[in-house]
């Protein structure tokens, strides 16, 4: 066990190691290197000997670092263990089917040191993986594993970097004007609560999970405007008879927890379809999203519109808002992004109509000219 204040520890082969920070004198930066030894006395003389050479401004030459004992799989069971007791528990199992389902099999009986670049593209090539989400999370997963035996001095690794121009990312589809508005019509036409939460969505950003776990208590009426406090998904488990559970938690990340004005339209129709159960669309439970998301399908078929994903309509909300003359900065704050950078590249799609016309205000400008000219 190391010593408090000491940066040593004792290796699973048996052997001590001890870190310490050094120049790198061709960077001119800050670097940690190890040391190893039989015993903790022998690491701890070398550190103070390192030390002293260090005060007198020589020189201190790395060691050739030592193999880890351990392989890549034996260090992401341990990371995993550290996301589970550190990380929210929908976060610890998306990161464990990755792992299981796409890298686990490829590279958990090898040293972490030998795993490469190459092998992670080689995974994804294997796999055929086209999503660029799914990608990135691969790459996620395997650059925090490598991370967490770096950070605690299990072995010396170092990030691997995605070839982000290897594929596009596919653009974002928007519902048309004309698909809004014939939406718009089977939304009101008999309103109940459940296109009551479809028309919220499209009014504020809402993600699936985040309307499927809305309380009335999250609404203030009076205030006209809702606070987003938590979501819900439905997410494998490892005990119980079930082999997955419905898990309330907070929002995707603390940018997601925020709050969103209410229009004079949304304030009515929340009054008038304000009930005595706890959340807005079943009651006393929160929402299936799965169940939301089939309902939304049969709305959508209703409209004679192609079958979307529900996230549509928050991709919908922000571009009707940029349509509309919102600035960048406050749609950021309503969708609940961390920067505006993500708003413009992810979400942010000036429709064919707003393009049309600029364009065309651009063909005023150039009249404007003709005429200056002929006068």
């Amino acid at each position: 066990m190391p010593r408090k204040g000491e940066n040593i520890r004792k290796r699973s082969d048996g052997r001590w190691e001890g870190r310490y920070c050094a120049i790198d004198f061709d960077t001119g930066k800050k670097r940690y290197h190890s040391v190893y030894a039989r015993t903790y006395r022998n690491v701890k003389e070398k550190l103070i000997t390192i030390k002293h050479e260090q005060m007198k401004g020589q020189p201190v030459f790395p060691e050739a670092p030592v193999e880890s004992a351990e392989s890549f799989g034996q260090i992401a069971d341990m990371w995993l263990q550290d996301v589970r007791a550190n990380c929210k528990y929908s976060t610890y199992v998306k990161y464990r089917q990755i792992y299981e389902k796409h890298i686990e099999e490829a590279v958990s009986k090898l040293k972490i040191e030998s795993i490469t670049p190459e092998m992670i593209k080689d995974i994804i090539k294997a796999r055929e993986i086209s999503s660029e989400s799914l990608i990135r999370s691969i790459y996620c997963v395997v650059n925090q594993i490598l991370s967490f035996a770096q950070n605690n001095h299990i072995a010396v690794t170092t990030t691997f970097k995605r070839d982000k121009t290897a594929k596009s990312a596919k653009p974002v589809e928007i519902m048309k004007r004309a698909e809004q508005a014939r939406l718009f019509k089977v939304l009101y036409e008999d309103m109940n609560r459940y296109k009551f939460g479809i028309l919220l969505c499209l009014s504020t950003g809402l993600r699936l999970g985040e309307i499927c776990a809305l309380k009335w208590s999250d609404i203030d009426v009076d205030g006209q405007v809702l606070y987003v406090n938590r979501t819900v998904q439905r997410i494998a488990v490892e005990e119980g008879s079930s082999k997955t559970k419905l898990l309330e938690s907070e929002p995707k990340s603390v940018f997601s927890k925020r709050l969103i004005p209410l229009s004079d339209e949304m304030t009515r129709l929340i009054k008038e379809f304000h009930t005595d159960g706890e959340y807005v669309i079943s009651g006393n439970r929160p929402t299936e999203p799965r169940t939301y998301q089939n309902c939304f399908h049969r709305l959508l078929n209703m409209a004679d519109i192609p079958k979307y994903n529900f996230h549509i309509l928050r991709h919908t909300f922000a571009t009707n808002c940029i349509d509309s003359g919102a600035d960048i900065k406050s749609l950021s704050e309503l969708l609940g992004h961390s920067s505006v950078n993500i708003t413009l590249n992810r979400y942010v799609h000036p429709s064919e109509q707003i393009k049309r016309q600029h364009l065309n205000t651009l063909s005023a400008i150039y009249g404007q000219y003709l005429g200056q000219q002929s006068s």
